[in-house]
Order: structure tokens, then C-alpha cells, then sequence
């Protein structure tokens, strides 16, 4: 899948939410991270002026830019940035950047001020009107970013694609939901996303509407469509949840899954099982095996709100979860992290200085 394809980690949808800004007097930040589309209704002028659908800061009149720090909903590794400058055309920013920081807690804006910041976007040229897409090539988990426009103007949406990296400490490894976003899981190949992508099914919460599940179009040929997805780890699944809610005539009619085994051979999970429109449907999966990816075949074709694989990780998973979040946490972040699990000055940069490493610190072993 390409980067653009990627959860928005930034996203409100996602837990996103948009800490400080330098200004915005003619439209709020807060509209930088909305999941919708920009729109644009012409001739709605309000007190301060044409409404614009974005985020935009008045005109500068001495030297400087205009900046804006958002939390990501869901941590993670970037690996794309979208400055979508739509509908603004002879008020939006000539240039961009965008930086990085990995912090431990809630800062205030204040405090993150004060933090060092990673350039993950160096200063570079926009275009109007237009979805301007960046490369990020940084490997490192972060929890803010922070755009800077220079000197000032109109930005409609700011999308921060990427992976999200789970924080072991937050997480009841021994009952935990193996295919969710927020705990790392990926989606790692579907048959088709005509209507919305596959990455919705693994989304956090319930879906409010149709548009936010997964949805193919109309198969003509007699197969059927599928989704892939890659666990937060590897585990062994208990309990299974496809949530058909708000698919009513577009409903798949059936659907089965099936596994990864540890020794990469493919295992049933659950026999093709007939399903209702609009419906939770709760199954319990006995004596399950350990996998690490799950396919969800659907029947012929539809729509589907959630899937939810709850159980928990094996050893090997719990160790695999821990150890891919410590090695891409930013060196300041990992000093913090062993400095808080008891760990002797002396090991802390040791183990900062070895990643990646292969094995869990003793300090974080059962987290």
C-alpha cells in the first residue's frame, strides 16, 4: 500500500486534536484535522470575512510565520504529509515545514514549545488550491507535529499519514484487540476499496455512519472480496466481532475467516458464517491457534462497519509489541521511558546506543 493510503494519524476521527496556533483570525485551527473533505460555499462572509473551510492566520505585517502544533490521535512512525491548501487561492502560504517531537504524558503547549523538534518536512514551496503530498523518510515514533507556514495564509487540512506504534504500557496484553489500529495492527492487502478504505474497519470506536466502514463495489464476475490484516502482534484470538452496522442493503451475505500460523501456513478461524445488515455480530472462536495476519473473505461483496479480533499475545508477541515501540522512540523518549521503569543511568545508554535491540530490557519485560 502507498503512504497516502495510511491512517491520518493526525486525524479528529482518530483522537487528533490541534493544541496552539500562532493565530486565526479568519478561520479556526481546529478545522485542520477534520476528516471531511474541504468544502467551500461562495459569497458567506461573516464579521472577519469570506468563511473558509481551514485554517487561516491575517495577513503579517512585520517578519515571521504562523504556526500550528497538533497531537497525533494515535502515535506512530510518519510517512507522509499532506498540506491540502483547497479552495484557498490568493491567500494561501507560498511555503511550508513540518517538525516532530516525542513526548512522554500530556504536555501543554508551553512545554512543547520548549521541546527539540525533528524536521520531518524541510521548508518547501506550496500551490494553491491543491493537495501539496510530502515524503517523510524519518523512521522514529512521534507524538506531535507541528506545521509552520511562512509567512501566514489559509490551509484546509493537514493529513499525517502513517503507522501507529502502540505503547505497550497502556495495554492489558492478555485481552487486548489484536486487529486494532490503536494497538498496531495494519491493513495488509484488500480486494478492493471503491467506497472507503480498509483501514476504517480497524478504526477506533464505533462507525457513526456508512462512509465510516469498509465498502467494495458491486462484484459482476462471481469471486469475492476479501481484507487483509496484520496483527498488532502475534496472538491467539478468543472472540471475533463483524459489525455490519448502517449497511443495510449493501450488506455482505456471508463471511469466513481464516489465519497466519507461525509457520506462515494459512489456518480456518471461522467456517463461512451467514450474516445480518445492520448487526453486531459476537462469535466466539474455540481453541483457536496462534497467528500473526487474518483474512476476512466477505460474500459476494458489501460492506462492513468493524472488525474486532480480541484475545491475547503470546510470549513472543508480547516481546515483539515492546521491542518494535522502544526501538522507534526517539532517543530522548527512550532515555525517558528506562529512566521511569528503575533503570541505572549507566544501562540507559547502553541500551539507547544498541537499538534496535532483540530482546526486552529487564526494566520493561511485563509491561
Amino acid at each position: 500500500m502507498t503512504w497516502d493510503t495510511l491512517p491520518d494519524l493526525a486525524s479528529r476521527r482518530l483522537g487528533g486534536g490541534v493544541l496552539w496556533a500562532t493565530d486565526e483570525l479568519f478561520a479556526e485551527r481546529e478545522n485542520l484535522i477534520r476528516p471531511a473533505e474541504p468544502v467551500f460555499q461562495p459569497a458567506t462572509f461573516g464579521h472577519k470575512g469570506q468563511a473558509y473551510d481551514g485554517w487561516e492566520t491575517r495577513r503579517r505585517r512585520e517578519p515571521g510565520v504562523d504556526r500550528a502544533v497538533v497531537r497525533l490521535g494515535l502515535p506512530g512512525v510518519v510517512r507522509g504529509v499532506v498540506v491540502d491548501t483547497a479552495f484557498f487561492t490568493g491567500n494561501y502560504p507560498p511555503f511550508c515545514s513540518v517538525e516532530a517531537c516525542a513526548v512522554e504524558g500530556y504536555p501543554s503547549p508551553a512545554e512543547l514549545a520548549a521541546q527539540d523538534w525533528t524536521p520531518l518536512v524541510a521548508r518547501s514551496p506550496l500551490a494553491g488550491d491543491t493537495k501539496n503530498p510530502f515524503v517523510v523518510t524519518d523512521p522514529c515514533r512521534y507524538t506531535h507535529v507541528r506545521l509552520t507556514i511562512d509567512p501566514d495564509g489559509g490551509v484546509a487540512r493537514l493529513r499525517v499519514h502513517g503507522e501507529p506504534v502502540a505503547d505497550p504500557r497502556f495495554l492489558d496484553l492478555s485481552a487486548m484487540d489484536l486487529a486494532a489500529l490503536e494497538n498496531g495492527a495494519s491493513i495488509s492487502g484488500c480486494s478492493n476499496m471503491f467506497y472507503s478504505s480498509p483501514a476504517n474497519l480497524i478504526s477506533p470506536g464505533f462507525a457513526a455512519v456508512m462512509g465510516e466502514g469498509w465498502e467494495t463495489a458491486r462484484r459482476r464476475d462471481g469471486g469475492n472480496d476479501w481484507v487483509s490484516v496484520r496483527l498488532a502482534a502475534p496472538g491467539v484470538p478468543r472472540l471475533v466481532e463483524l459489525d455490519t452496522s448502517h449497511f443495510k442493503g449493501n450488506a455482505p451475505g456471508w463471511a469466513s475467516l481464516t489465519g497466519v500460523s507461525a509457520d506462515g501456513a494459512w489456518v480456518p478461524l471461522l467456517g463461512r458464517t451467514r450474516l445480518q445488515p445492520d448487526t453486531r455480530h459476537r462469535l466466539v472462536l474455540p481453541a483457536a491457534p496462534e497467528v500473526r495476519e487474518v483474512r476476512m473473505d466477505v460474500f459476494p461483496d458489501g460492506g462492513m462497519a468493524r472488525l474486532r479480533v480480541h484475545g491475547a499475545l503470546t510470549a513472543a508477541g508480547r516481546d515483539a509489541l515492546t521491542l518494535r515501540w522502544l526501538n522507534l522512540l526517539p532517543a530522548s523518549q527512550a532515555r525517558a521511558v528506562l529512566q521511569a521503569a528503575g533503570v541505572s543511568e549507566v544501562d540507559i545508554e547502553a541500551t539507547v546506543r544498541d537499538r534496535p535491540l532483540d530482546s526486552v530490557p529487564a526494566g520493561l519485560r511485563g509491561s
